[in-house]
C-alpha cells in the first residue's frame, strides 16, 4: 500500500540514539497511519546504519549535509507527504494523532511546536519563544518537523543546496503558497547542543547567525562561524 508519509531522516554518526529515534517515527503506524521511514546517512564512522537497520525500510548514503541528504531521500519517498524528522527529535503519539487528523485537510505544510528536552529551565522558554516566533512569521526550523506535500517539494525543486539555513529558506519559499500548519505536538528534540556549548551561549549564538543571514551573508561563512 502506497504510505501517506514519508519521513526521511539525515543521520550523521548517530549510532547511541538513532535506534530510540526511529522507533518513535513508528509512532504513526500505531495510530493507523501508512507511512515510509528512509534514514540517509552522510557518511557516518559508527554504527548508525548497522543499528538502523531493522528499523528503517530503506537506508541511503549521500553527501554530508542535512540539504542533499533530505534531498536524496526525498528522491526515493514514495508517500503523499514527506517529513523531515532530524535524528535528535522523536515524535510523541499526541503528535501523530494531530498530524493524522490535519491531513485529512489537505493542507500544503506545516510544522510542530517543539520541546526541548535537557536540565535547564531556560530550555522550557527557549521552547516557548521558538514556537511563538514560528507561529507570527510562518518560518520553521528542521527541530519543528516540517512536513510538505510531495508534489510541493518537488516543484520548488527541494532543500536549497547550502550547508546551513535550509529550513529557513525552504519556509520562506513554502510561505509564498501558504501559511504552515502549526501543529501543536509537541515533537521532543535533545537539548544536548545547548547543555554541551552552555544554554546562553548558544541562543546568542543562533540569534547572531539568523540576523547575519537576514542581512543577506551567504549560509557558506555562517556555516564556518557555527563550526567554530
Amino acid at each position: 500500500m502506497k504510505p501517506i508519509v514519508s519521513i526521511v531522516m539525515p543521520a550523521l554518526n548517530e549510532a547511541s540514539t538513532i535506534a530510540q529515534t526511529l522507533q518513535s517515527a513508528r509512532v504513526l503506524e500505531t495510530i493507523g497511519l501508512d507511512m515510509e521511514l528512509i534514514l540517509v546517512d552522510g557518511g557516518s564512522q559508527d554504527n548508525t546504519k548497522g543499528v538502523a537497520r531493522p528499523l528503517a525500510d530503506q537506508i541511503l548514503d549521500a553527501a554530508r549535509g542535512r540539504a542533499r541528504q533530505m534531498n536524496a531521500g526525498a528522491v526515493k519517498a514514495t508517500g503523499d507527504y514527506l517529513m523531515f524528522l532530524h535524528a535528535d527529535t522523536q515524535l510523541t503519539t499526541q503528535a501523530a494523532t494531530e498530524l493524522q487528523h490535519t491531513l485529512t485537510q489537505n493542507p500544503i505544510w506545516g510544522r510542530f511546536d517543539v520541546c526541548i528536552e535537557g536540565r535547564p529551565f531556560m530550555l522550557r522558554i527557549i521552547s516557548f519563544m521558538m514556537n511563538l516566533r514560528s507561529r507570527l512569521t510562518g518560518i520553521a526550523t528542521g527541530d519543528q518537523a516540517i512536513f510538505v506535500r510531495r508534489d510541493v517539494f518537488e516543484a520548488l525543486g527541494g532543500f536549497t543546496d547550502q550547508p546551513l539555513m535550509e529550513d529557513i529558506e525552504i519556509s520562506k519559499q513554502l510561505r509564498k503558497q501558504a501559511r504552515p500548519a502549526c501543529l501543536k505536538g509537541p515533537v521532543m528534540t535533545s537539548g544536548r547542543r545547548w547543555e554541551t556549548h552552555g544554554v546562553w551561549s548558544t541562543m546568542v549564538l543562533m540569534w547572531r547567525l539568523r540576523w547575519r543571514y537576514w542581512r543577506g551573508e551567504s549560509a557558506q561563512a555562517l556555516a564556518r562561524a557555527y563550526q567554530r
